[in-house]
């Protein structure tokens, strides 16, 4: 590859006021060797500090700064397909802007992609800082994201990776609404290599992504990913019909052809009440499973825009 390529290092962020300033300098610091040519895309996903008139002001002082302004809060990963979406290197670099990503480990990334590595992808190996109920959580994601899912995913992989301007062209064609960068990355394909570093404590601030953000993407990714849970509905109407044929076969010889030897005098409002017992479990399983399903093809024939930009600067094409 040649010396003049183009990098995009793709930025969203979220009320980081206090960590973009060193962000940046920590940033500028490790390319400022590097033999390539970087633009930096800050995507501002409705931040409700003063991140965003941060980096009004970085862009002033540095014309490879850009930056797209959300009407409200959209979300990491639509600020993420935002960002490549608009950008124009020869590959992107997604990091973080809360520090939590190395950018010390950024030429290793591009190293590793110029020995023809389509995508390089961070695994984090250790999380400073990070508790006992977050890494619980993390265990049993990718532990049942693998089971059910037809993609199968590394644990602890993060969204700190490098990805080639051929499979950020593939990723664009993307269009659901629901979704993980880091899966969809995945079910692309295309050769990959990977980075293991162990996460810093975020520079200042507190996480944005809360416990109750990381269930509703857990479950949000389940549904979107695999059709596992709808089959499941199926599985266990299947098992909960045979074993209450079974019992209801069971008390019939036991109490019409045996005369009841157990003594076990089951009335006919007993036999009545079990069979209505299991058939409603199935009834309502299923229509509980199907609802997330029908939620979830609501959202896609909406047909709502990804996201709404309010401000952008130093862009030749629109959004």
């Amino acid at each position: 590859m040649s010396d003049n390529k183009l990098i995009s290092l793709i930025i969203p962020l979220y009320n980081e006021e206090a960590n973009l300033e060193k962000l940046y300098f920590e940033l500028t610091k490790v390319i400022q060797p590097l033999p390539f040519n970087f633009e930096f895309i800050f995507i501002n996903d409705g931040s409700t500090d003063q991140s965003f008139n941060i980096v009004k002001k970085l862009s002033k002082s540095d014309n490879r700064i850009k930056y797209i302004e959300f009407s409200r809060n959209f979300g990491k990963e639509l600020a993420t397909s935002a960002g490549l979406k608009q950008s124009k290197g020869d590959c992107a670099i997604i990091v973080d802007a809360d520090l939590q990503h190395p950018p010390a480990l950024i030429p290793e990334f591009i190293n590793k992609w110029q020995q023809n590595n389509d995508i390089v992808v961070g695994i984090r190996e250790k999380n400073k800082g990070e508790g006992w109920i977050k890494q619980s959580g993390s265990f049993f994601f990718y532990k049942i994201m693998n089971l059910i899912s037809e993609t199968k995913i590394l644990p602890r992989e993060t969204d700190f990776r490098l990805i080639d301007r051929q499979v950020i062209d593939e990723f664009n064609k993307f269009n659901e609404k629901n979704r993980i960068t880091r899966v969809l990355i995945d079910w692309l394909g295309f050769k990959r290599e990977y980075v293991k570093f162990t996460a810093n404590k975020r520079f200042a601030g507190k996480a944005n992504y809360g416990f109750c953000k990381l269930m509703k993407l857990a479950f949000n990714s389940f549904i979107t990913h695999s059709l596992f849970p709808l089959k499941l509905a199926g599985y266990l109407g299947v098992i909960i019909t045979i074993f209450s044929s079974l019992v209801g076969m069971f008390m019939l010889v036991e109490m019409h052809f045996l005369h009841d030897p157990l003594e076990m005098h089951f009335s006919n409002m007993a036999q009545i009440s079990i069979l209505i017992l299991f058939l409603m479990g199935v009834f309502l399983c299923s229509i509980g499973l199907i609802a997330l399903y029908i939620g979830n093809i609501h959202q896609e024939v909406n047909n709502r825009p990804l996201y709404i930009i309010k401000k952008k600067n130093n862009f030749d094409t629109d959004l």
